[in-house]
């Protein structure tokens, strides 16, 4: 698959690391929570690049300086829930004064199509960068539809934070929301029958939070 231009598949060695060791079953849930937050610190890292900045006055121990901080309205993190909250965490450890949304989507069994059942996001979305985050970008609904209630709400600088995606995901986001830049930590080989992404690593929900 050729990746849009808006698409960032990260390729340092330390997130390469981390998402292998994650792929492992026998990774247990403290791991594996742990994990998540790392990456995706390594993630953000990289999405919050271009976050604004302005001078202000500090006095260091030996005299007076102007020196960049962040400017504007404070960043806004917005997980997809469940799964999306282990990565809020990572990101909350970088930018302890973002502030955080959430959208709740469940994959219904049969249709494997995403349904909201709560959405709470923070004022002034369009004066604010804000990150979407969710560790698998499968078929690319919930991600879809996730964006489309943050636009809804006014929100306009907006990226998306993906662990594992599938190449089927990556299209069917890119086709509804290309102004949306998207930040994936590995593109996979694609789904299985149960819309599972293949190699992956599982579901993300139940390997973060310890349940079957």
């Amino acid at each position: 698959m050729k990746n849009p231009n808006n698409v960032i598949v990260l390729t340092h060695p330390l997130l390469k690391h981390k998402i292998s060791m994650m792929r492992d079953k026998n990774t247990g849930t403290a791991a594996f929570r742990g994990l998540v937050e790392e990456l995706t610190l390594l993630m953000a890292y990289e999405a919050l690049a271009s976050l604004p900045t302005e001078l202000v006055e500090v006095d260091t121990p030996l005299e007076k300086c102007m020196t960049p901080m962040i400017s504007g309205r404070k960043l806004c993190v917005v997980p997809i829930l469940r799964a999306g909250l282990g990565m809020a965490e990572g990101i909350v450890r970088l930018v302890p004064s973002a502030r955080i949304g959430h959208i709740g989507m469940y994959r219904d069994p049969e249709t494997h199509r995403p349904v909201e059942y709560y959405c709470k996001l923070p004022e002034h979305l369009d004066e604010r960068m804000i990150l979407v985050v969710d560790p698998m970008l499968a078929t690319g609904g919930s991600a879809v539809d996730a964006v489309s209630a943050i636009k809804a709400h006014g929100g306009k600088n907006i990226k998306l934070l993906n662990i594992i995606a599938a190449p089927e995901g990556v299209e069917t986001f890119n086709n509804a929301h290309p102004d949306v830049p998207v930040y994936i930590g590995n593109i996979d080989r694609g789904m299985n029958e149960n819309k599972y992404i293949l190699p992956g690593l599982g579901d993300a929900g139940d390997r973060i939070f310890g349940t079957k």
